[in-house]
C-alpha cells in the first residue's frame, strides 16, 4: 500500500500598497523580493536537495503585492502576515490607503488577532504621521508589529519634487529587501 505524502500547507505574506510617484512601488517590489529569497532560502535548508514533500510537517509562504484600492478585507483575513507600503502625504497615509483601512476595518475586526505586520513607509522628510496612523489600526486589530516601521526619506520639499517620480537608492531598497525577508521567514517558520 503506497502512502501519500501530505499536502503543504500554503501560507501567505501580504503586501498592501499604495503609490503615487513610484517610490513605494519600488519599496514592495525590494520587499517582495526579499520574501521570495527568504523563502527560497529556508525551503532550501528544510528540504535540501530532496524537494518538497520531504516533511509532514512542510509548509510553505506565498507572497501577494496588491494595490490597496484593488482587494478589501477577504484578502488581509487569508493572509497569515502583512505588510503596509504607503507614501506619507501631507503628515498622513495616502487618500487610497486610508480608504483601504476604512472598508477593511470592521469587516476584519476580532478576526486578526496576533497576526504579524510591519509597515513601510515613503516620505520626504518625516514620514512619522503615516506610521502612527497605521500603528492604531493595526493596533485596533490587535495585528503584532515585528519590526518598528521602515521610513524611507526621499528628501522633497518642493510641489516639483514632490510630484516627480522616485528613485530610491539602493541601500534603502537593501532595508526594504530585509524587512520582506524578516516577515516572509518568521511567517514561514512559524516565528510570529
Amino acid at each position: 500500500m503506497a502512502t501519500e505524502t501530505p499536502p503543504i500547507a500554503q501560507k501567505r505574506l501580504l503586501i498592501v500598497w499604495w503609490s503615487y510617484t513610484g517610490g513605494t512601488e519600488s519599496l514592495v517590489q525590494a520587499a517582495a523580493k526579499g520574501a521570495d529569497e527568504a523563502i527560497a532560502q529556508a525551503e532550501s535548508a528544510a528540504f535540501g536537495d530532496t524537494g518538497r514533500g520531504s516533511s509532514p510537517d512542510a509548509s510553505s509562504l506565498s507572497v501577494m503585492a496588491c494595490r490597496c484600492d484593488l482587494i478589501g478585507s477577504d484578502a488581509l483575513l487569508r493572509a497569515d502576515a502583512v505588510l503596509f507600503a504607503t507614501p506619507e502625504c501631507l503628515g498622513s497615509m495616502a487618500g487610497p490607503m486610508k480608504t483601504f483601512f476604512e472598508r477593511a476595518y470592521y469587516p476584519a475586526l476580532d478576526r486578526l488577532n496576533g497576526r504579524p505586520y510591519a509597515t513601510l513607509i515613503c516620505a520626504g522628510t518625516d514620514g512619522q504621521g503615516a506610521a502612527r496612523q497605521i500603528d492604531r489600526i493595526a493596533n485596533g486589530w490587535r495585528l503584532r508589529s515585528i519590526a518598528a516601521p521602515l521610513i524611507v526619506l526621499t528628501g522633497a520639499q518642493t510641489p516639483e519634487s514632490i510630484a516627480a517620480p522616485k528613485q530610491i537608492e539602493s541601500a534603502e531598497l537593501a532595508r526594504a529587501s530585509e524587512l520582506g525577508g524578516l516577515l516572509a521567514a518568521g511567517a514561514l517558520l512559524g516565528v510570529w
